[in-house]
Parts: structure tokens; sequence; C-alpha cells
């Protein structure tokens, strides 16, 4: 969770993931820095904003998840994220689980 841009799209996400499923871990970890030399991630216009965002792994466990299949739930986290894949996030690694997975 440290290292997010205030007001940029890690700390969108982590807010709208709070939100959406009152997780009882949230973990947005940008990982832009490792992927710093890649076409997809030189800083213009239309890359995440111009702001290099471009790389996140998300960690959430959430009462939400229980029962559901893995695909579901990246589903669940893929569709509350929309906007931020739409302005520029190229990659996004996804854990969901439910409490005592």
């Amino acid at each position: 969770m440290s290292g997010l841009k205030a007001g940029g799209l890690g700390e969108s996400m982590k807010t709208k993931l709070q939100a959406a499923l009152a997780p009882s871990l949230l973990e947005v970890i940008d990982e832009s820095h490792k992927h710093a030399s890649h076409a997809h991630a030189v800083m213009r216009q239309g890359t995440a904003e111009g702001a290099g965002e471009t790389h996140f792994h998300v960690k959430v466990v959430s009462d939400s998840f229980t029962g559901k299949s893995r695909v579901d739930r990246h589903r669940t986290i893929n569709g509350l994220l929309n906007a931020e894949l739409a302005a520029g996030v190229h990659a996004l690694q996804i854990d969901a689980k439910a409490p005592g997975e």
C-alpha cells in the first residue's frame, strides 16, 4: 500500500476495492518500476494517464469471495477496476481469497 501516488491509479484502485469488498486484507502494490524499460511504460499521454503507473499487484481477502471461483473473483475485481484498466494499467496481478484460504 505504501508508495502509491496521491491521486494516482493505485490509490483509486485501493479506494474502490475497499468500498466494494470491505476486505480484511488489502494491498495494492505498484510494480511499475520493475517494467520501466518496457515499451508500454514510456511516460506519454495515454499510458496510465502519463503517470507511469502501468503494473499493479492486488492482494485481497474478503468474505465476498466465499464460495466464488477464482475466475469469478478476478471478474469482480476487473469489473471494479474497469476505469483504471481503461486509463492505462497494463498489467494487474490478482491474489483474491476468502478468509481462511
